[in-house]
């Protein structure tokens, strides 16, 4: 029966686990154009050419997704590979998935810490950046599209987008809008002494009150600090990948001085650019911060997480949406989560935005992506390329 585990020899045990490991490794070197276009490709593979899972089971499992932190096409492609081989589908599956962008983003880090500062890569990125600013406007439309569900998340996503401006602290703000969202949705149910308050609101005062001081000094670069960073975004981020970018410009722009905004904005240049999920963007600054361990450790610690995740909600996953306190919260955490997209994106366009061609190419990408819906990675490889032509041409 499609989407259930076979116990049978070992030898289709085997088959399976490199059924598995196979459909992950073709995605992870040609899924290119974020993790909507991720997701459409695995269900061409997985319910469509190879029935391993019926379209309802693959829809459960993309329900259970957006109901746990971190990149939600790497976790459907852990989930698949548990349901297809098991435990150990669960594990190669997304470390193939993830392996193929990471190797392919660490050699753009090593070229960039050894040629990035010359001429012709400083044009190449001048190019790309406004760009890479167009694609997540882009993102943030199409999601909020979809998100926005009513006034109540539409000033849930705004107070998340002004507050981010302000400089408040991005998990506070993802976790109070996904409280405030689920207990003003779920009044009717507290005055009635709902049996289900407390299991509702628990975990998410568990999960929404560590604070993280802001500070302005510089901190000396340290590979276990580095490490829980990327622990702790990969834990707690909900949402788009590119929600990552307010988690990355609060830790390593804002509070530790590690990076500058046009640095973040190279990183995440290169992690669009690349096919595989967009988080490989942290193997580009572990690279960057500390070298090969920093990479190793940095893309370990973003995505570990997944991994834990999924093992332990897949049995759950018939009864998370139906509880209207979890789908609340959900709601909640998404909008908050554009928010912190919409935010960020204000922020680093003064860094990326700097005079009329950039402009102009952040201006032309989002018309082509809005109206053309042409392939973000196209884009991205025509502003460097532009750039470049500007450059030799003396412009």
């Amino acid at each position: 029966m499609p989407g259930r585990k076979n116990e049978g020899c070992p030898e289709e045990a085997s088959g399976r686990l490199w059924e598995v490991v196979r459909v992950a490794l073709k995605l992870g070197f040609t899924a290119f154009g974020g993790p909507a276009a991720h997701i459409a490709m695995l269900r061409e593979e997985v319910v469509t050419r190879r029935r391993w899972l019926t379209d309802q089971h693959f829809l459960d499992l993309l329900g259970a997704t957006n109901l746990i932190p971190g990149p939600n096409s790497t976790e459907m492609v852990i989930h698949v590979g548990n349901v297809r081989a098991g435990w150990r589908g669960l594990i190669l599956g997304g470390a193939r998935f993830i392996l193929p962008a990471a190797l392919m983003v660490l050699a753009c880090a090593w070229a960039y810490v050894e040629y990035g500062t010359t001429a012709a890569g400083e044009w190449l990125l001048y190019g790309i950046k406004p760009v890479i600013i167009a694609v997540v406007l882009q993102a943030v439309w199409a999601l909020g599209r979809v998100g926005v569900k009513g006034p109540l998340l539409a000033a849930a996503g705004l107070g998340s987008f002004g507050l981010s401006l302000l400089g408040w602290n991005e998990i506070a703000l993802l976790f109070g809008g996904g409280l405030l969202v689920m207990l003003v949705r779920n009044l009717p149910r507290v005055w009635r002494g709902d049996s289900n308050l407390v299991a509702g609101i628990l975990p998410v005062i568990t999960l929404s009150s560590p604070t993280i001081v802001q500070s302005s000094a510089a901190v000396p670069a340290s590979l276990s600090i580095l490490f829980l960073i990327f622990l702790k975004i990969g834990a707690v981020l909900y949402g788009s990948g590119y929600v990552l970018l307010a988690f990355l410009r609060n830790d390593f722009v804002t509070r530790l001085g590690w990076l500058t905004d046009r640095q973040l904005l190279d990183a995440v240049a290169v992690g669009q650019f690349t096919p595989g999920p967009v988080f490989t963007t942290a193997t580009f600054i572990g690279y960057f911060i500390g070298g090969w361990a920093g990479a190793a450790l940095a893309t370990i610690g973003i995505f570990l997480p997944s991994f834990v995740f999924v093992a332990a909600v897949n049995p759950l996953i018939p009864r998370l949406r139906r509880c209207p306190w979890m789908g609340a919260l959900l709601d909640g955490v998404n909008v908050s989560a554009l928010g912190l997209m919409a935010a960020v994106t204000v922020q680093l366009g003064r860094a990326a935005i700097v005079d009329w061609l950039t402009g102009l190419l952040a201006a032309l990408s989002a018309v082509a992506l809005l109206w053309f819906k042409v392939n973000s990675a196209w884009l991205i490889l025509a502003g460097g390329l532009i750039a470049l032509a500007f450059r030799w041409l003396g412009a």
